[in-house]
């Protein structure tokens, strides 16, 4: 173990050493390279664009620029991590052992692509972000399939005693979160990621920035994919791969801690305590990880398609790290995990095996038309599986089963709706779209009856979807409005009959828009799109009783949590999981984006508040119409 924890305690005596005798004065903090630093940093402090920028910016902040330099060193020689062979070894004994509640499924086609890949250009692994341990499993799949290992950026937060030093010599790059007034640190950080391109070092970073906390992908952060890209632009050299990577576990210990915090609890600091916590939990399986590759995207030349597009040129990161995202979820598997919390979600009662079944077949032939793939090559249809699946739910206590009548049946355990909900959010995605399709249907049915003609144009149905995606455009990673237009009309086609397709293109009578919907094999609108439509209709519904005084955020949504308790009681949401600050973050977000928040001076804002509420509430209302027609099959 020299190569682990006892290095790591050398490291710490030799850093520590010179950095109290920088502090207490008797050693100058030094600016220049010096014995003990990496490779990376000798070389960028050699190179002349990093000294040109550094009295560039010096000038910018007014400051002297050999205190920049000193600064901008020190940052540097605080993230530079080492690979150190003894070091390594050691860490991915200890990443094996706190891996041992699962068994990692990796597809061995990918990795070979990957192979192939590495011994001609840089890997740069953009992968989503469900569990601590994702900072571990991805580093050692790479190594123990053979492709170069990887350095990986990871918050500073998980830089504590004594797992840090020990990280840092295995290729981890801590990196601060809160950099917005460093401006040097900023500089220093993307200098460093440079030097990495130019050095062709694979890299990994979740492109999430941190853990989603609702089992569906976060926003993209474009800090580390922006560097990477500046280093491209600047360094000529073989192209770098953006490879997106989805990373998705049947179960995890961490999520019923992220449900509390979604209930307003505080989020304990990582330390030693926490890794110990930690430690002990993986003692309990709870199944398979999955690692999966998306198609790699070559960064060098989709910057230059984008550009040599009119509408490219200053918003390529964002594209670029939308399309990473969507090739994430592309690559994400449904796991039958997903689908049993989905069927008993949307129930919220319990149900025999055959009722689960009665769910998850033709959500199966669903997925296979989609051509979705299925995590394990798991069979969605078979007794078994699905059993097994329940089994495991119940044993991790998300799931409680009564057992004593006629047959057991199954249910979402006691306060575990937002843990199952982050389940079911794993492969959400793929079924947003079906869920719009069908509410977009209804609401074009109903506008038609009241019109002269009674007609449903394919302009109405598209025009209600749109609405919906707007609505819900930042909890939910939508295509391009071309893309998504197309995808629209694919989804209703599947809602009807195979052999008798919808001519999506031709007009239909509000009745037989109904009857299409009534005759559905499948209807997901209440299943996926209710509890975030729930959620936002606690957060609009407060807005709308707000006098016209200052705005507390967190007063406001601790009035949600209390009142989304309230509305659960009273049966006026479908379940707990709407009662979530996290649903409630975002739909605040969407009221800033519509001015409905901070607009007291608005003479109007009282009534589009309303009309806020009112809007939600009609979705709502057209979910719950599905809901009954799924009910009623």
């Amino acid at each position: 173990m020299s190569g682990g924890l006892a290095g790591t305690a050398r490291e710490i005596g030799r850093m520590g050493v010179r950095k109290l005798l920088q502090r207490t004065g008797f050693v100058a903090g030094s600016s220049g390279p010096l014995p003990t630093d990496r490779p990376e940093v000798v070389q960028l402090l050699a190179t002349p664009w990093y000294d040109e920028r550094l009295m560039k910016l010096a000038a910018e902040l007014g400051r002297d620029p050999d205190s920049v330099r000193a600064e901008a060193v020190s940052y540097l020689r605080e993230m530079a991590p080492s690979l150190d062979e003894r070091a390594v070894r050691a860490w991915r004994s200890f990443s094996c052992w706190l891996m041992r509640a699962y068994d990692i499924l990796v597809d061995e086609d990918q990795i070979a692509q990957l192979r192939r890949l590495d011994r001609k250009a840089t890997l740069a692994f953009a992968f989503s972000h469900r569990s601590y341990l994702d900072g571990m499993l991805l580093p050692e799949v790479i190594q123990a399939n053979r492709v170069s290992p990887t350095l990986t950026f990871g918050g500073a937060n998980l830089n504590f005693f004594p797992m840090g030093a020990w990280a840092k010599r295995t290729g981890t790059i801590f990196i601060r979160r809160q950099t917005k007034d460093i401006p040097v640190y900023r500089f220093a950080l993307r200098a460093y990621a440079a030097q990495l391109v130019q050095n062709h070092a694979n890299l990994a970073w979740s492109i999430e920035g941190g853990r989603t906390r609702t089992g569906k992908l976060r926003p993209p952060v474009f800090g580390i994919l922006r560097y990477i890209t500046d280093a491209v632009d600047e360094i000529e050299g073989p192209e770098v791969y953006l490879v997106p990577t989805s990373i998705v576990y049947d179960q995890l210990h961490e999520v019923e801690a992220m449900t509390t915090e979604a209930y307003g609890a505080t989020k304990r600091p990582e330390d030693f305590r926490f890794l110990i916590r930690l430690a002990r939990q993986q003692g309990e399986r709870l199944g398979r990880a999955y690692l999966d590759f998306g198609e790699p995207l070559p960064l060098r030349k989709r910057l230059e398609e984008l550009r040599a597009e009119e509408s490219g040129t200053g918003t390529e990161i964002e594209r670029i790290a939308l399309d990473v995202e969507h090739r994430i979820n592309r690559a994400t598997p449904v796991t039958p995990t997903a689908v049993v919390s989905l069927a008993l979600l949307g129930a919220d009662r319990s149900l025999s095996l055959n009722e689960v079944l009665a769910t998850v077949r033709p959500l199966a032939c669903y997925i296979a038309a989609r051509n979705w793939s299925v995590a394990g090559a798991a069979d969605l249809t078979n007794r078994s599986t699905i059993r097994w699946t329940l089994h495991q739910l119940v044993a991790s206590g998300v799931v409680s089963v009564y057992d004593a009548g006629t047959e057991p049946v199954w249910g979402t355990g006691v306060d575990q709706h937002l843990v199952a909900a982050f389940y079911r959010n794993t492969a959400i995605h793929i079924l947003v779209d079906r869920g719009i399709a069908e509410t977009a249907l209804l609401a074009a049915a109903e506008i038609a009856e009241t019109s002269a003609d009674g007609s449903v144009l394919p302009a109405m149905v598209r025009d209600e979807a749109l609405r919906l995606r707007e609505l819900l455009k930042f909890e939910f990673l939508f295509s391009a409005r071309a893309q998504f237009e197309k995808d629209l009309a694919d989804e209703v086609q599947l809602i009807g009959p195979a052999d008798d397709p919808v001519d999506t293109t031709k007009a239909a009578s509000a009745a037989a828009v109904r009857r299409l919907l009534e005759r559905a094999d499948l209807l997901l609108a209440h299943l996926v799109l209710r509890p975030f439509l729930d959620a936002y209709h606690i957060v609009a519904d407060r807005l709308a009783e707000l006098e016209d005084e200052s705005f507390d955020e967190d007063a406001f949504l601790t009035e949600c949590l209390e009142v989304g308790k309230q509305w659960e009681l009273q049966r006026r949401i479908a379940n707990a999981e709407s009662r979530s600050m996290e649903l409630f973050k975002t739909a605040l977000r969407l009221a800033h984006h519509r001015e409905l928040v901070d607009g007291f001076g608005d003479p109007d804002i009282a009534r589009r508040r309303r009309e806020f509420a009112d809007e939600i509430a009609t979705a709502i209302r057209r979910v719950n119409a599905i809901a009954e027609l799924a009910r009623a099959r």
